[in-house]
Parts: structure tokens; sequence; C-alpha cells
């Protein structure tokens, strides 16, 4: 059909037949696997309602399932108020709560999309709240599990109005839809400021995004709807009342319509006889017809179109109570209204947004507001859901009754457990207009800000903490005060109002030897916060750790115990002074052998194991955290729980296994908004680059990092020197390596750090001082090192301290001390760190003159870091060992070595067996993302199908605990 015909539109689609093709050509996109998103806008009135209903229910869609919400000014502020819209025709909480987890669209991880769903939150324990990011992740799901039964579209109507939790969501589905056969189609008023303005030019600005804007209509649009309005023999019009008709309604279709319905209505017709009555009657054509009509009708159907006005779509028994009509008249003033076309053919509610302005126009201000309170407490006392009644009173000019502020805190506390801050904190800062002294209500308020908007949560912290009096009550808050200070770097501030807030505590609990036990955990929270934030900046260490040396260690017996003990043990093994004394805390820390632990008390006692060689007690806690993380959707905290296993597997050796964690964190946070204050996933891929023989990209990696204030930080920017010094270092540029090292120990020297195997920069420095020629240079470090690995005194630490000293002593005695660094290291978990003390054993033989005794060492080097996955140095100690006289083939990769970090996670998974989608869940990232690895995995390992991955990934080229056929063939030469 030629698309530039408009003679087969109905009269409210005139000149719309080229957006109609558009939006057809979206969908069709849609089905073939290419998702879309459509922003439909333009000022009330110019069609884009009757648009989208031509297009949802026209054959475009046909064979698609489509979902079609509208969004209102009550319901705007509603926390997933736009996603109730979209998917309530599905009916997926109809049920109770069993019958709605059997639906197979909530399967897997989708059922955390329930929260959001539900017209009201489901009953949870006091105080509990959703994050964020799981109801996103199920709501994702969702539409996979959708769009798993055919191409979807998802059309939402007055997006203008739209929350901005829904939004967010919007944004959130689209950088993840890559191949889903979806079309989002967002209609927006351009006149109308957007209740969520931010997560609407976030979504118009993705790449998929396409605009259509509704002009108005052209001459020949306004002259067909004159003609069909007014059908003349010979179709002839007079161009002059035509042009007169298209300036005065401005070309807007509901405008011209209302002004030609008005016109035929008052007997004129379309020529120059009715040029007057056309501007007559167009100035504000749709506010003065509803008003003129308003002031015609009787007065119970005027109150009934207002009460319509008020409430939207309810049902009779509610508008009649709110317009004091009974039940059996509101029926009959609903047709009326109808016949008036002020109320909409389909359901009861106004027409048009631009009639409903016009209704309620027509009403006073306090006579609204009163109105509007009467609304509120009707659906109260109907057992609506808090959000609805508080939809009403946030249009409310004054939240005077105290019955409306308890709703209002109902429906906040509501929105958190769905998982949306923004609705919360909308509710509340209408409830501290009220109560502009109340505690509770900034520590509400703040609890909702603080993961939007930390700045604006910690100011109103401080004055709840100036306000209130009662020691319990500034505990909570100053815990709610520092975990919100650690999110946006202003650990001293943090340190300062806790440590006195815990004073005041400990002040008033006195010597109470058996305290109430809800105090005594109240206290090992606030210490445990104090140590969170004190050791997160190198500002605020030291005030922490003179605290930590008078603080007594706590049982351990609840969870606020255990995260007290494992911030002590990760002081304690800073300290670098006992690491049994480290070890104690860390188990005690781990002592409930599940979840219940918490998750950043076991990724902290893990980093303290790891630090301590109890290498398989740290990777047992890891596992566990992640698992936890895993199964809450926390995002974040498995983003953590992967870089510091990928931190401590790197530091045992296990170099692949450390590259797949990392760079499965870094493909992970690539997805989120707040990758920018993230460095630990980026610098642990770097690290394990480095070893694998890639200092290049290891770099490249390093220079995107652009975290603000990163040499603030305790632990980060230490592990982030190091990997660059190592970079730098491997590719030949070693004054600026050497130059970053001793940054590394200031730095460590600044913040009190003493941990010889923290950040063993010394050791480096020493290796590479010695490679340069210039052994004397590094006498002071390592002797100041190898006085802080007697002390530590684990395996590892000593043997570090052994390597440093041997590389920088002359002769046979830095022979011996090599060769006291390899049998340490070799009782220790760091195996590529005893394959480099091989190396260099080997290395200081040959120049000693001992070939034979010297092959044997650069053998096992290579032997040995090739297990490691340390391909650059399994290499260099081949070449070593052939210059000397040594025979061995080749340093080759093995197909499981090309693969990519995050292609062995998925393929491991694979082999174990879970499915796709199981490992896309798992991992947070798409189905197709899952599918793009696997394609790789299967062309690098020669494999064809699922089944034989199991195989490929343990064969002794690929996983490394047996020796290669090379390495037996060639033990014989000496």
């Amino acid at each position: 059909m030629d698309r530039t015909d408009d003679s087969w539109l109905p009269v409210t689609l005139i000149g719309r037949a080229d957006e109609l093709a558009a939006l057809r050509d979206h969908a069709e996109a849609a089905r073939s696997g290419r998702a879309g998103l459509v922003i439909l806008s333009g000022p009330a009135g110019i069609g884009k309602t009757t648009l989208l209903h031509a297009f949802v229910n026209g054959g475009a869609c046909q064979g698609m399932t489509v979902l079609h919400g509208r969004c209102g000014e009550v319901v705007t502020n509603a926390g997933y108020g736009g996603v109730r819209a979209l998917f309530g025709s599905l009916g997926l909480t109809e049920s109770g709560d069993e019958g709605v987890h059997e639906s197979s669209l909530l399967k897997g991880s989708a059922g955390r999309a329930l929260p959001a769903l539900r017209p009201a939150p489901a009953e949870e324990e006091p105080g509990t709240a959703a994050t964020v990011y799981p109801v996103l992740h199920g709501l994702y799901w969702l539409t996979v599990n959708l769009t798993a039964r055919g191409p979807l579209v998802l059309v939402l109507d007055d997006a203008h109005w739209c929350d901005e939790r829904s939004l967010r969501w919007i944004d959130f589905l689209l950088r993840r839809a890559d191949d889903l056969p979806l079309l989002v189609v967002l209609a927006q008023r351009t006149e109308a400021e957007p209740a969520a303005p931010g997560a609407l030019a976030d979504i118009a600005a993705q790449s998929r995004s396409t605009a259509i804007r509704l002009e108005p209509l052209t001459d020949d649009g306004v002259g067909e709807m004159v003609g069909r309005v007014f059908p003349t023999p010979d179709h002839v019009l007079d161009p002059a009342f035509v042009e007169r008709a298209a300036a005065v309604s401005g070309g807007n279709p509901l405008m011209l319509a209302k002004l030609l319905s008005e016109l035929r209505s008052m007997g004129a017709s379309p020529d120059e006889k009715s040029l007057g009555a056309v501007a007559e009657v167009g100035q504000g054509v749709v506010a003065l017809s509803v008003r003129a009509l308003m002031g015609r009708l009787a007065p119970w159907v005027r109150d009934v179109a207002t009460a319509i006005a008020v409430l939207g779509e309810e049902g009779g028994e509610h508008v009649g109570a709110l317009a004091g009509v009974p039940v059996a008249l509101v029926e009959e003033a609903v047709a009326v209204l109808r016949g008036a076309e002020v109320v909409a053919p389909d359901r009861v509610d106004l027409a048009h947004d631009v009639v409903r302005s016009a209704v309620l126009d027509s009403s006073a201000a306090e006579e609204l507001g009163e109105l509007r309170a009467r609304a509120a407490l009707l659906l109260s006392d109907a057992g609506r859901p808090a959000e609805e009644v508080a939809g009403q009173l946030l249009l409310v000019p004054v939240v005077d009754q105290p019955w409306m502020r308890r709703v209002l805190r109902e429906a906040a506390a509501g929105a958190e457990t769905r998982g949306a801050p923004e609705a919360a904190i909308r509710y509340l800062y209408r409830v501290l207009e009220a109560e502009p002294h109340s505690v509770s209500a900034r520590a509400q308020l703040a609890r909702s800000l603080a993961e939007i908007n930390p700045p604006e949560a910690i100011a109103l912290l401080a004055e709840a903490l100036e306000l209130a009096e009662d020691v319990r009550v500034r505990a909570t808050l100053a815990v709610q005060f520092g975990l919100a200070c650690l999110t946006v770097q202003q650990a001293p501030a943090a340190v300062r109002v806790v440590g006195e807030v815990l004073d005041a505590l400990e002040a008033e609990l006195g010597s109470d030897p058996h305290p109430d036990p809800a105090d005594r955990e109240l206290r090992a929270l606030v210490q445990s916060v104090l140590l969170i934030t004190g050791c997160d900046e190198k500002a605020t260490i030291a005030a922490v750790r003179g605290r930590f040396a008078r603080m007594a260690a706590p049982a351990g017996d609840t969870p606020a115990q255990r995260q007290t003990l494992a911030m002590m043990s990760v002081l304690t093994a800073m300290d670098g002074r006992s690491a049994e004394r480290a070890v104690r805390q860390a188990r005690r820390a781990q002592r409930v052998s599940d979840a219940a632990t918490g998750t950043l008390p076991l990724i902290f006692s893990a980093f303290t194991l790891g630090l301590a060689d109890d290498a398989q007690g740290s990777l047992e806690a890891l596992d566990l955290s992640l698992r936890y993380s895993q199964e809450n959707a926390a995002v974040w905290t498995y983003v953590l729980g992967l870089s510091t296993r990928s931190v401590m597997l790197h530091t045992m050796g296990e170099i692949p296994d450390a590259l797949a964690d990392a760079q499965t964190a870094v493909e992970i946070i690539a997805e989120e908004r707040w990758s920018g204050n993230v460095t630990m996933p980026q610098t642990a891929l770097a690290t394990a680059l480095v070893d694998r023989g890639e200092p290049e990209q290891a770099e490249a990696l390093l220079e995107r990092i652009a975290r603000p204030n990163l040499d603030g930080f305790v632990m980060e920017y230490h592990w982030y020197l190091m990997a660059r010094a190592r970079a730098r270092w491997a590719l030949g540029d070693g004054e600026t390596a050497l130059g970053l090292f001793l940054d590394c120990g200031r730095s460590l020297e600044e913040t009190g750090i003493t941990n010889p195997a923290f950040a063993p920069w010394w050791a480096e420095a020493a290796c590479l001082l010695a490679e340069r020629g210039r052994p004397e240079e590094a006498g002071d470090l390592v002797e100041w090192g190898a006085g802080l690995a007697r002390r530590w005194g684990t395996s590892r630490a000593l043997g570090l301290a052994a390597l440093a000293r041997g590389v920088t002593t002359q002769g046979r005695p830095g022979v011996e001390l090599l060769a006291e660094s390899v049998e340490l290291l070799s009782r220790s978990p760091a195996r590529a760190e005893h394959a480099r003390a091989e190396y260099l054993l080997g290395g200081a033989l040959l120049e000693a003159g001992d070939q034979r005794g010297a092959r044997e060492h650069l053998r096992t080097a290579a032997d040995l870091a090739w297990r490691c996955g340390a391909l650059g140095l399994a290499r260099e100690a081949r070449r070593r060992l052939v210059a000397s006289g040594g025979r061995m083939r080749e340093i080759t990769t093995s197909p499981v070595d090309l693969l990519t970090g995050m292609e062995r996670t998925v393929a491991n998974l694979a082999a174990a067996g879970a499915g796709n989608r199981e490992i896309a869940e798992s991992l947070f990232v798409t189905v197709r993302t899952v599918e793009m690895h696997l394609t790789g995995v299967y062309r690098k390992l020669s494999v064809s199908q699922r089944a034989e991955l199991g195989a490929a990934l343990r064969s002794p080229t690929a996983s490394g605990p047996q020796a290669p056929a090379w390495v037996s063939a060639s033990r014989g030469r000496r």
C-alpha cells in the first residue's frame, strides 16, 4: 500500500501512514531477533495514543506477544507502576505465592521480579528492603522468558508520567537486549515535564533508539479531516476554511476534531461564512468546550466527572462515594459523559489527559485539594495498597492528618521492599515536610537515598544525629552514616562520627560483663562499621588501628560479631606481626559454615587467610560468598568476591583460574553504570595477563582505569601500583617499573601496612635491581623486608625474603639463599613464585659454572611455570635451558590456554552440566553472551558438542595436573 495515501486510515489517523509504517518496520526487525526502541513523541492531542492502538491492533503485531500499558499522573510516583501497567495483563500475581512461583514465566531468576509485579508488597520481615539490582535482574529474565515464547512488543503510553524505577528497568533491559526478539515503544508528551527526565534521557541516548515525532497535520491532512466531518457531494472544500481551521487548531488532530465537531453542532458550514466561528470556537477549543459542557450538565453529573478525573479508572462504587452520588446514578452519568466524548468509549476514565486537565481546572484549588484528600481516605478505608493511596496524597497541598503520614510511611516501606527507592523518597519527603524534626523519617529517607544519592543521605543522617538524644538511636544512625560515607569516599567523616557514637554507646553500656544481647549486637555492629570505613582509605587507617588495639575480640556468635572479627583479622594481617592470631580471628569470623556468616565477613576473612598461606580456607570462604551472592542476585558483592578470589588464585599460582575470575568480573561490570568506581576486576585481570605473557593488554586495561582519588585507597591503590609496575617491567621499561615499586613502598609506609606478603614491592624491586646490575642499591630494602618476613613467619613471606637476599648476594652465599627460597616456597601455596625461584636459582648456578644443576632447576622452573599458566616465565626458563645445553620442546599454548578468562568460566560451567540459561543467570550476563563465548570455546578446542567439553578441558595439555609428554621425554637429559 502506498504510504502517502491516507484514504484507508480512520479520521483520527489522517496523515500518520508513514509513522505507522515505521512502527511496522520495527516490529518486523524484532521478529527477526533485532531488539529495538521507538520513542514516539508529540504534544497532547497529536494522535500518539490513537497511533499506538492502530499499531497494536492492526496486522503489524500479528503473532507477537503485545503488552500495552499506560501511565497516569496519580500513579506516577509508585515504584514500578509502569512495570505493573505493562505486565498486569499476564495475571502473574493473581494466585497465592505458591501458585505464582509455579508459573513458567517466573522460573529461575525471573522469580525476583515479584516485588515489582505485586499490586501490594508481600508481607516481609520488619526492616527488610530489596536492593535495586535483584528486581531489575528478575524483570530482565521475565522478559527473556516471554521472548522465548515468541517476539515481544512492550508499549508504554504516557511515558512522561512513568515512575523512575520502571524507566531504569527499561534502560537496564535495553542494554542487555542484543538479539532478543523485542520491541519497546514509549509514547510521551513533549510539552509535559517528565516525572523522571534523567531516566528518559538515558533511554533516548541508547544506540538502538529511534525517535518518531508526530508533527501537526499538513493542510492536505486538515482538508481530509474537514471532508470527512463535512462531506460534500463534489468533494470540493473551501481553501480559506481549511487554512483557517489548520491555523486555529495548529494541525492538532484532537483540537481539530473537537473544533469541527463543535462547528457542526452549531450548524456551521465549511466555507467563508464560518471563518469567524472557527476563530471564536477555536480559542482553547477543548478546555472551553469541556468547561461549557460542565456548566450545562446537571450538578450530580458534573460531580461524577470530577470524581473520575481525580480517581482515574475506578468502579462505580468508589466514584459514587467520592462524588456523593448513588451508585445507580453513576452509570447514567457515565453514559451522559460518554455521549459528550468526555469519558472514553472503552473504559470508565476520561477520554484524554487534556480533558482531565480541563475538568480539574473547573474546580478551585482548595476544593480540589479537599477532594484528593477525601479520595485518599476513601481508597485507604477500602483497603487499597498504601502506595496507591499515597499517589493521591502526593497531590494534596498539605499532609496535615496523622493518618496521611502513616500511609505515606507505609507506602515508603512498601517501595523499599520492591527495590524502588525513588518512590520511597517522594513519600518520605512529604512526611518530613509535616514532621520537620522527625529523626525516624530522616533515617528511613536516608536508607532509600543511600543507594541512589549517598551525599543527600549523609546530609540527612547528620541532621538526624544532631536531633537524636537516645544513644542507641544514634548508634543505628551512625551505622547508616558510615556505610553511606563509604560509597562516596568520605571515610574521615565516617570514622569521626562513628567513633564518637561508639564512645558514647560504650559509656552508656559501662562495664557490665553481661549486657543485653541487643546492646551487645549493636555495639559489635558499630565497631565493625568503624573498622570497615576506617580501613578503606589511607587517611583513616591509622585512627582505627589505634582503636583496634584497645578493642576486645568478640566471640563471633552473631552476624555483627563475625563482621567485626573479619575486619579485626584484616587489621591483624596488615600489621604483619602474628599470622596465627590473624588466622584465629578469620576462622572465628567463619564459624557458621553457611551464608548466615554474611558475604563481606567471608571476603574479608578469606583475604586474611590467603595472606597467611591458608589457601584452602581462603578459597572455601570465597566460594561460599560467591554462592550466596549468586543466590541473592547481589552483583556488587559477586564482583568483589570474584576479584578477591582472582587475587588469591594468582598468589597461589593458579593463573588461568585467576584470569577466568577477573575477566568474568570485568565483563559483568561493563554492563553496570557504577563500573567507573570499580578497579579491582581490572587490576586483577592485568596482574594475571602479565604472567600469561600479555603485558601490552595488561597495560591497556590499567590505563582505562579512571576512578577518582585512587591513590587514597588502602587495598586497591597498592594492587594497582604492583600491576602497573610488573607490566612496565615486562615491557622492558625497568626504570618506570622501579619507580612504581618504590612508590608502592612509600605509600604503604604512609599507611602503616607492614605485612610483607600483601604487596611485596621490596622483593620485586630487589629482583629488578639485580637484573639491571645494581644489587647494592637493594640492600636496605631487602633487609627491611626480610625483617618483616621473619615477624610474619609464613613460608611464602620467608621464601620471598630469601629470594630477595639471594638475587642481591654474590657468589655461593647467593646460590644458597636462592636454594633456601626454593625450599621455602615449595612448602607454600605460591606455585608461580616457586617457579620463579627455581628459575633464578638456575640462572645463579649457570653463573657459578654448574650447568648440570642449572639445567635441572631451569627445567623444573619451565615445567612448574607452564603448569601455573605463567607462560612468559615458562618460555624464558626454556630459553635459558636450551642456551645452557639442555633440550626441551618449544613452550606452546594448549587449546585451553587460548581461551579467554570468560570463555574458560563458561566452558567449565557448561562441562559441569549447566545450561546456557543457567550459566547466564549465575554470571549476570545474557544468554547471547554465553552462546558467543561457547562458540569461541568450541572453535578453539576443536569440539563440536557440549558432551566433548569435559574431556577437552581435562586433557593433559589443558589442565596441568600431569606433565605433558615433552617434559617426561626430556627428564633424562641433564
